[in-house]
């Protein structure tokens, strides 16, 4: 007997084996490759981690007693586990039953040919941060003219981003650098202003820029850039001077300007108020168009106690201003300019975003209070080598008074019996001349752990003194959790323990979620698009509108979606034209905004229509109905709010026998078997996947809905693909012959090939992979994936439009989610 995956199209049929499941194998000779590499490659044994294709290999190797694994096989009894809902749904054509798969399987297959696309582990990462839902925009750069210079694209990539690592493990970055997180580093914003002005903030400071009214002419815009240069001039901390901020750099696209701009800052200082003090020293601004200067000093400036505003009238396309404490001249008993104020010292305590057996943790002192959320350390040593730059986070930070400089102590200790402070880090100075310069000031303190105990997080104390008086400031700081694990939990016990340790296990208090009600009105529509052009095709493609030059096109959002079109690869936006949702052309269009929209009748939608049509590439999607039940049983957390969307609002408490009435996943479950069972009823009219994507969209669990996208798209391409899964994973990855060799051995049969009807497992277990290692930025993952597919020789993208249709989806439920569920009517 055989089952079909889950779709309307016409697939191969997957066989499956009667016959006791092999599951332990003995993956003799499946890597031979491997050893030939690591005996030449030096830094084989500090691979990547994060590397999909080469760490299981590498790990592998590490360690004996889990050699030759598939990518995804680390847990292969996990669903061994019999459902008590199998019987009655395995026989539906449009899903694939994963507790039917391991009970009812073909003789002619061997276990060995069984991925772990068969047993797939749906509790695994994202079982981590279950509620984690809010999309991520990413912003990547344009290196498309360096494709064809491998060595070249490689440097003006690492110049463009630092090297980082989310721990501190400075034995393997000396020998493999690429081990470490890529991330930006400088901390800046850029705002786009009209002529009526506005502020701009530098996150997490006190830095702002107001622009007044009338700036710019009407219909120009000004795009402002802040950043903040956390070591200001040295030239300006003297006897005479100190910096109390950052070096600002102010960036200004428009110097078209009519008004002048001002400039906002917090400082860490405030003159006293004696009359000495108040006649001797000011808060000044001084400005320059170099980064290395001359400055000179502005009169524009007004104060009031620790903020000063500066008037900025010569402006150019890129300017800096730092702010400092002047004194005139010294009088004695006075020594310095320090002492006429009252000046802060901030300090943070920065260390790696997650915690390790080992890890450093590096106490800052800035002259100024902009204390930046994450800090790039590039001193860090190692005996006499120099280490890669590494991005710390912000674990804590801490502000007091000093009135003059002076040697201070800095001491860490640990509140946790678990953890300790390397004896020679336990206690720092920090010198007197080092204050004076107003540059960072950094300590770092190694921790380790104690033993071989569980990892966890812990709290330990930081304690300030001024070694020539009494003076002590203290706070304590808590460390961030321990890594997550990154293929699922690791050393499970066996299939029986496994059981038994969940049914013991403590249940989670779940909070109570209120879901909004959704509200079917007409969309809320900010942008438009004129057609310049008319455009109507012979043969339809789905996803693509057509419509008439002239035509007022309502456009859901400004971001782009890349994608092929009749035979090209172009940029569209999404947008709506009567009552239809689809992708037009960027070039046929003009964008225009609401006000400088005519006649808007033929674009309008309501929010119940856009929901309906948004999901039906649901209603072709493959999927695996045990892991989609699964998924929306543990993520939805009032089974009321899903029935009522589903059309069972007249479900009650006694609908749930005592198996069910237990837990709210049970009971969610039971709904979604409820449909499950209608559907599978009334085939020709009802699609399962589809009413359960339209209800979540009701109920705004928007990050469910992604996360299920993802996850159908991933199979569905794996089965479209087929045998051509090796010239994507060429293109995506760059994967040799004996990379796609390692993926496709665990599925080959007795005859030592991979038969074209299981092709799609060793496919699945490359895009899963790949996929992961983007985090949660599921529409990067889908458009990369359209993107690949779309430049292979045959393109499936051709004919399979569903994933450009997903695209459509996650694009529109942001302003979805803006018009259906409005803040005032739930606050009633």
């Amino acid at each position: 007997m055989y089952y079909q995956l889950g779709t309307n199209g016409n697939f191969s049929n997957l066989y499956v084996n009667e016959s006791k499941l092999d599951l332990d194998i003995n993956w003799s000779d499946v890597f031979k490759h491997a050893h030939a590499v690591s005996k030449t490659n030096p830094f084989w044994n500090e691979l990547s981690a994060s590397n999909p294709f080469i760490h299981d290999i590498a790990a592998s190797i590490r360690n004996e007693n889990n050699r030759y694994l598939s990518i995804l096989k680390e847990n292969p009894h996990l669903f061994s586990k019999v459902s008590s809902n199998g019987d009655s749904l395995a026989s539906s054509g449009d899903e694939l039953d994963i507790d039917c798969l391991l009970r009812k399987t073909s003789a002619r297959r061997s276990g060995r040919s069984k991925s772990v696309s068969d047993f797939l582990d749906i509790v695994d990462n994202r079982r981590l941060n279950p509620r984690k839902t809010t999309p991520q925009k990413t912003i990547a750069s344009d290196m498309t003219w360096l494709q064809n210079d491998r060595e070249a694209y490689k440097m003006a990539w690492l110049s463009h981003r630092q090297l980082t690592r989310s721990c501190l493990d400075l034995e393997a970055m000396s020998h493999s650098p690429g081990w470490a997180q890529t991330q930006a580093t400088d901390i800046h914003v850029v705002c786009k202003l009209n002529h009526e002005g506005g502020s701009v903030q530098l996150p997490d400071s006190d830095i702002n820029i107001h622009v007044p009214v009338g700036h710019v002419l009407p219909g120009e815009f000004q795009e402002v850039g802040l950043k903040a240069i956390l070591n200001p001039p040295s030239s300006f901390n003297n006897e005479l001077s100190s910096t109390v901020s950052p070096l600002i750099e102010l960036t200004l696209s428009n110097l078209n300007t009519r008004e002048a701009i001002f400039l906002e800052v917090k400082v860490a200082a405030k003159v006293k108020n004696d009359p000495l003090s108040q006649v001797m020293s000011d808060i000044v601004c001084f400005y320059s168009l170099n980064k290395e200067g001359p400055f000179k000093k502005l009169e524009n400036c007004y104060t009031y106690q620790d903020t000063i505003q500066v008037k900025l009238t010569d402006l150019a396309h890129v300017m800096y201003a730092v702010i400092a404490i002047q004194a005139n001249k010294i009088q004695p008993p006075a020594t310095n300019v320090w002492d006429y104020v009252h000046r802060t010292v901030s300090v943070g305590i920065y260390g790696p975003k997650y915690i390790h057996p080992s890890f450093t943790a590096v106490f800052t002192v800035f002259g100024h209070n902009y204390i930046p959320g994450k800090l790039t350390i590039c001193d860090i040593k190692k005996g006499s080598k120099n280490m890669p730059p590494v991005v710390f986070q912000l674990w804590g930070k801490h502000t007091f008074l000093l009135e003059k400089p002076q040697d201070l102590n800095i001491s860490l200790v640990s509140c946790d019996p678990d953890f300790e402070v390397k004896m020679e880090d336990q206690s720092k100075n920090i010198k007197e001349e080092e204050l004076k310069t107003g540059e960072m000031v950094r300590q770092q303190f190694l921790f380790s752990m104690l033993g071989c105990r569980e990892m966890h997080f812990f709290v330990f104390l930081v304690q300030i003194k001024v070694l020539k008086s009494s003076q002590v400031t203290q706070f304590h700081v808590t460390t961030p959790d321990p890594a997550p694990k990154l293929s699922g939990i690791t050393n499970r016990p066996k299939r029986l323990q496994n059981r038994k340790e969940i049914k013991s296990a403590p249940l989670l208090l779940i909070p109570t979620v209120k879901y909004p009600k959704f509200q079917d009105k007409i969309l809320s529509i900010n942008t438009y698009g004129v057609a310049l052009k008319s455009v109507l095709r012979q043969n339809k493609i789905d996803y693509l509108l057509e419509y008439f030059k002239g035509d007022t096109i309502a456009l859901l959002g400004e971001d782009k979606v890349k994608a092929i079109g009749q035979t090209k690869i172009k940029e569209w936006y999404v947008g709506v034209l009567r009552r239809k949702i689809g992708l037009v052309h960027c070039k046929n269009i003009k964008v225009i905004s609401k006000e400088q929209a005519m006649d808007t009748a033929d674009s309008e939608i309501t929010t119940r229509n856009i929901v309906e049509q948004i999901a039906l590439p649901f209603k072709k999607l493959t999927y695996i109905y045990s892991v989609v039940l699964s998924t929306v049983s543990e993520n939805v957390y009032d089974w009321r709010a899903l029935a009522e969307v589903l059309g069972y609002s007249h479900m009650s408490l006694d609908y749930f026998n005592e198996a069910h009435a237990d837990k709210e996943s049970e009971r969610v479950a039971h709904v979604v078997k409820r449909m499950k069972e209608d559907c599978h009823a009334n085939k020709k009219k009802r699609l399962f996947l589809y009413e359960l994507i339209v209800a979540l969209l009701k109920i705004d669990c928007q990050g469910l809905v992604a996360r299920l996208t993802q996850d159908t798209i991933i199979l569905t391409s794996a089965v479209k693909l087929g045998k051509y899964w090796r010239e994507l994973a060429e293109r995506l990855a760059r994967l040799t012959k004996q990379q796609i060799e390692a993926y496709e051995v665990p599925h080959q049969g007795k005859n030592g090939v991979v038969a074209l009807e299981m092709m799609w497992k060793p496919a699945y277990d490359f895009l899963y992979t790949w996929a992961a290692h983007y985090g949660d930025s599921y529409r990067d993952v889908l458009q990369d994936l359209q993107s690949a597919l779309d430049k292979m020789k045959n393109p499936v993208t051709k004919h399979w439009r569903e994933l450009t249709g997903a695209l459509i989806l996650v694009n529109c439920m942001e302003v979805l989610r803006a018009s259906a569920f409005s803040k005032m009517e739930e606050e009633e």
